[in-house]
Order: structure tokens, then sequence, then C-alpha cells
């Protein structure tokens, strides 16, 4: 059983205001369905100051018990005493054991009578719980029976108003259900530093704000699960913050926040599409900072004020930062509706873990904290992963467009001049490596300006685009073309020499010479000009082939036009 006195303190994520009202109507509602306890608990109400341990036990102060509830807790001292009367007997197959369930900071000892002598009954084991709760598990051979009565003696600190209860169980059980509730968060603890840590480096090569926030919002949501769960304090290492207590979930939750702040304004490009919502997550990202902060002031009395304050924080951040996602993802993000997802399920969970702890309802407390908590958090790690992967992909395709506008023509979508003698450059350099040949076709459209001056500059764009599938129909993919100018084409034919590079030409010629252009009046017919220019027949490279290829269309046309020509003894000025 959880005290929500003591739970407000540390459960900030989020515990609202409108949650606790849902935990007590959820306590109200299902007070008819909890199982009767099985102990009547009593709190001995004397000043215990010249109280012996034996007078205790003995039962000579047995009359000065009172019926206890957990608000007592609130008025008892230091040091007080609880007795325990099962109400009815414990049968299970198996070594029958007492679960003391208190906080971690309470020192527990625990009596039983035996022939009138107190007998101090020793803890097993101790199973760390979340929300800085604790476990003692004591062994009773002797078995439980109705009527019998256990005294136990409780040391804590100052103010710490946990509520202490005992359950049955057997001691198979419970090893068998703490060592799966410590696989559990132990898997999810892994995952969740594994991912975060392969995103980190990552971001030292790609630098990409994106990625660190987001590595550090998965870091501080796998130290909150392993602090808040109370597992990260048995282990080696971690164990050393045990001092710190509630500090080492209070702060981590109220750094993810920050991160989460900062992730999801990158994720969503909101500085682009929503720039004042850019600098509001901005301020509430620094808003987190100053609450984890803040956690030091509770030792000066303001613990119930800086949790009231981190539950608005949460509850307000939460719930812009869904309607921003959401927004984000109409506009077509597809990485945004990742998060949103993510987003949503993190803060289903959380409103139920909540209420399993406000409620005390020892079923769900189980499902919500130890399986449903950190297996949410895990998958919504991995959804958010899969929105930066969505939005890099996006990063890099509106790239890739932008590279490729910048190396077409606009009109045609073949290679601009520049992006073709790039190319060409290339291309001729690995040719001279491996002493492979290289041709070029300078084709040339005929008539062209009387086409323009005819039918008009449109009807001259809607040849220049015509004649693109003709030329490709014959290219290999490894085959390159590029406009050079206003008509003139020029494709670059890797590895091949002049006798395999005439025949192509005269196909590309026949396909140009096919080509109708309809639309603007009479059908246009079109035809060409080509210049072939190979390098084992000139051993020129680069721009000179060009040129002769340039030279060989102009001869071309002098001839006829509608022709090839190769430029094998053709001189260049």
């Amino acid at each position: 059983m959880f005290n929500p006195v003591r739970l407000r303190n540390i459960c900030n994520y989020p515990l609202v205001a409108i949650l606790l009202l849902a935990g007590s109507l959820c306590l109200h509602a299902e007070a008819e369905e909890k199982p009767a306890p099985a102990y009547d608990a009593k709190l001995l109400n004397v000043d215990l100051r010249d109280v012996e341990i034996v007078d205790v036990t003995s039962g000579i102060l047995d009359s000065q018990f009172k019926p206890f509830k957990p608000s007592d807790l609130e008025r008892a001292g230091k040091v007080f005493w609880l007795k325990f009367t099962a109400l009815s007997d414990f049968h299970a197959e198996g070594t029958p054991v007492l679960m003391l369930n208190k906080s971690r900071d309470m020192k527990a000892r625990l009596f039983s009578v035996t022939s009138g002598k107190p007998i101090e009954i020793t803890s097993v084991i101790s199973v760390s719980r979340f929300a800085a709760a604790h476990q003692a598990v004591f062994l009773v051979p002797e078995g439980i029976r109705s009527g019998q009565s256990w005294y136990v003696q409780i040391e804590r600190p100052i103010n710490e108003v946990y509520a202490v209860n005992l359950g049955n169980n057997t001691l198979q059980a419970a090893l068998k259900s703490n060592d799966a509730h410590a696989q559990v968060i132990d898997l999810a603890f892994g995952a969740l530093m594994a991912l975060s840590l392969s995103v980190m480096l990552i971001w030292l090569v790609l630098k990409d704000p994106l990625l660190i926030h987001y590595s550090l919002l998965i870091l501080m949501q796998a130290l909150y699960i392993a602090y808040f769960s109370g597992q990260a304090f048995d282990w080696p290492g971690f164990k050393y913050a045990l001092p710190l207590d509630s500090y080492m979930w209070n702060v981590p939750i109220a750094l993810s926040g920050a991160f989460a702040c900062l992730f999801v304004r990158d994720i969503t490009d909101m500085k682009h599409f929503a720039p004042r919502a850019h600098r509001v997550f901005g301020w509430m990202s620094m808003s987190f900072v100053v609450l984890a902060i803040s956690n030091v002031v509770e030792n000066f009395g303001l613990a119930v004020f800086i949790a009231r304050l981190g539950n608005v924080i949460f509850l307000g951040t939460a719930i812009f930062t869904l309607v921003m996602a959401f927004l984000a993802w109409r506009r077509g993000s597809r990485a945004a509706g990742f998060f949103m997802v993510a987003w949503t399920l993190l803060e289903v969970f959380t409103i139920a873990t909540t209420l399993s702890l406000l409620a005390a309802a020892p079923a769900n407390f189980e499902l919500m904290l130890y399986y449903g908590l950190p297996i949410s958090m895990v998958t919504a790690a991995i959804l958010m992963g899969l929105g930066v992967a969505d939005r890099m992909r996006e990063q890099r395709r509106a790239l890739s467009d932008a590279e490729r506008r910048a190396q077409t023509d606009p009109l045609t979508g073949v290679l601009n001049r520049r992006s073709f003698l790039e190319r060409l450059e290339a291309a001729c350099s690995r040719a001279q490596a491996r002493a492979l040949p290289i041709s070029l076709l300078f084709i040339d459209l005929d008539h062209f300006k009387q086409i323009n001056d005819t039918f008009g500059h449109l009807a001259g764009d809607a040849c220049l685009k015509a004649v693109i599938p003709a030329i490709n129909a014959e290219l290999r993919q490894s085959d390159v073309i590029g406009r050079y100018g206003g008509e003139e084409f020029v494709v670059l034919l890797s590895s091949a020499d002049a006798q395999s590079a005439h025949p192509l030409a005269e196909r590309i010629l026949k396909r140009i010479a096919d080509v109708r252009v309809e639309g603007f009046g009479k059908p246009i017919r079109l035809t060409c000009s080509i210049g072939v220019a190979t390098s084992d027949m000139l051993g020129e490279w680069g721009e000179r082939l060009i040129a002769h290829a340039d030279t060989a269309v102009y001869a071309a046309k002098l001839s006829g036009r509608n022709r090839v020509q190769l430029a094998q003894s053709l001189a260049i000025a």
C-alpha cells in the first residue's frame, strides 16, 4: 500500500490535481471489490521512551494498541510499534513468509511470541520496490494461523509517512516475482541505454541536434525507470546514489521533460512552420531545468509546492506537445506522427500507473509498474527512433532533390551543362586510368529557330522535351545525357569506341525523325544532326572531345542536315 501524502513528493510524472481526483474516485469505486485484509493492524498508542521490547512483545501493552490507519503515521513518533494479527490461516504450496511493505528509509524489526517468549525473526531477503518502497521478507517455517500475532518495531526518519502493511506469500513465489520484476526493469533499462548510446555515437558523426536531444531524452528515461523502480539502488556503481533517494528519479524525469521539448520542436521542424511555438518550447525546456534544480529546496519545506508546480508544468507541456505534434502531422510530417503516437503511449501508461499507485491496487500496481510502464517506455523510444529516421530520410530526400535541381535542366530533366562537364571529366579520368575509350554524340535539332518562330516557344519547349525519350531509348544505364545549349544535347557513351558509337547515333537519328509533336496546329516533325567524336580515333579527352563533336555537327548541317558525321579527320581551329 502506498500513501498519497508521500506519493505526491516523488511521483511528478505527472501527478496533477486531475489525477488526484481520479485516483480518489478510483479508490471509492474499487472499495467494495478489494479483498479483505489478511491482518488486523494496530498501532501502540503510548509514550515509548520508557518502554522495553519485552514489554511490548510479552503482551502486557496489548490493550494500548489501537486500530491503525495510514493517516496515523503523521502523528506517530520516530519509533513506533505495530501489531499484526492474522485474520485467517494461510495455506500454500511452499515455504510461508511474511511480506512487510514499508519505505526504504524505514528500519523494521519483527518479533513473534513462542511459549511466551519473544523471538526476533530476521529478514531473509530485501526487495526494492517502486517509489522508494521496500519489502522485507521474513521466513515463518511454523506457518501462519488465524489469530497469530506479530509485533513490528519501526524506526523512521522524521516526516517519513509511508504506510506500513503486512502480507502473506511463499518464499518461492516471492523470489520468482522479484526475479521477474527485476528482469523486466533490467531489460528495459538495457534497451533504453543501448538505444541512447548508439544514437549518441551517430551524433558524434552527423552533429545533428535532433540526435543528441533524442539520445539524452532516452538516457534520462532509462535513469528514471531504473531508480524509480528501486532496482538501480541494488546495482554495482549505481547503488552509491542511495543517499540521494528521490532526487535520483525526480531530477532525470524533469530533465527528460527538458530534452523532450527540444526534441519535439526539432522533429516537427517547428522553427519554420511555427516560430512562436518554437520559442515556447524553448522556455518550457528551461522551466524543466529549473524544476530539476528546484528539487534541492525540498529540504527547506517547499517539497509540496515544488511537486505541485511540477505537476502543472508536466500537464501543460504534455497537452501542448500533443497538440503541436498533431498539427505538424496534419501538415504532412510523418516524423511528427511517430512522435505523437509515442508521446500518447507514454502519457496513457503514466496516468494508468499513477492511478494504480493512488488506488493501492496490487494487481494493477504489478501490471502497470513492472510491465506496462517500462515496456511502454521502450516502445515509445523505438517509435521516436522511427520518427528520427523518417525525419532524416526526409531531410536527405530534400537535399537530394535540391542537388538534383541544381544538376539538371528544369525543362528536359537531363543534366545541365555544368553538371555534364563535371561528369565528363570524371568519366575521362576513369577511362584513361583503365585504358578504355569514350565517345560523345553532339545532337543539334534542325531548324529549331523556325519551329519557335512558326509555332511559338511553347511548341519549341515541347519539342525539346519530346526528343529526350527518343534518345534515352538507345542509351545504357551507364550513358549520360546533358543539355549543352538551347537545342543542343551531348551524350556521353562510356567504354564505347567509334564502331559502336556510330551505329547508335544512327539509331537515335531515326528515332528523332519518327517523333511527332502535336497540340500546336499541324504535327511538328523533327530531325537532327549528330556529330560523333571518339577518344580512340582522335586521342582527345574532355572538352576537347566536345569541340570535335561540335565541329562534326557543323559539318553535318553543311552537308544537308538529318545525318551523322564522324569527327575523324576534321581539324579544330
